[in-house]
């Protein structure tokens, strides 16, 4: 079993190298509040010319290569990440996801107005919000896409009530 995805610390270093990026998936729901559990940072990345090579220092720095055949150690490029495609990764604080889009094609640009930006730990991070993240998964047919969609509903009914 993989060592746990040290999740601030990955944060941390997209963040020093001022990637734009939001954060997706199991992350932002943990983020916001909600009790589940994820293996993996997944992040949706502005596509810009700028921001992929702020991108590739942060890959650098985290040594990553793709998780599909470890072995070869191969390594995303830019043309890679300017793609709207999903890039698995292993790097040596856990695993990252970076996405270029999600759902039916939708952007780093297109998702900014349904994120928001928070304070983890003295680290400015976008998040998408709960209600765009609900909006998502009710659109998923995998069952732990549904768990998780109960437990979501239930963390924005608690924090609207709070």
């Amino acid at each position: 079993m993989p060592a746990p995805t040290k999740i601030a610390e990955l944060l941390g270093v997209l963040a020093r190298h001022q990637v734009d990026f939001i954060v997706v998936g199991g992350v932002a729901a943990v983020i916001q509040g909600a009790p589940v559990n994820t293996f993996d940072l997944d992040v949706v990345h502005a596509r810009t010319p700028d921001n992929i090579e702020r991108l590739l220092g942060a890959l650098r720095e985290l040594d990553a290569v793709y998780r599909v055949d470890l072995q070869r150690r191969l390594s995303p490029t830019a043309s890679h990440l300017a793609s709207t495609g999903h890039q698995r990764l292993a790097t040596h604080m856990g695993t990252l996801d970076l996405l270029g889009t999600i759902e039916e094609g939708t952007s780093y640009e297109q998702l900014l107005a349904d994120s928001e930006e928070l304070d983890l730990g003295g680290i400015p991070i976008r998040v998408i919000t709960l209600e765009r993240l609900i909006a998502i998964k009710e659109k998923l047919t995998r069952p732990k896409d549904q768990l998780m969609l109960q437990v979501l509903r239930a963390t924005l009914d608690e924090r609207r009530r709070s």
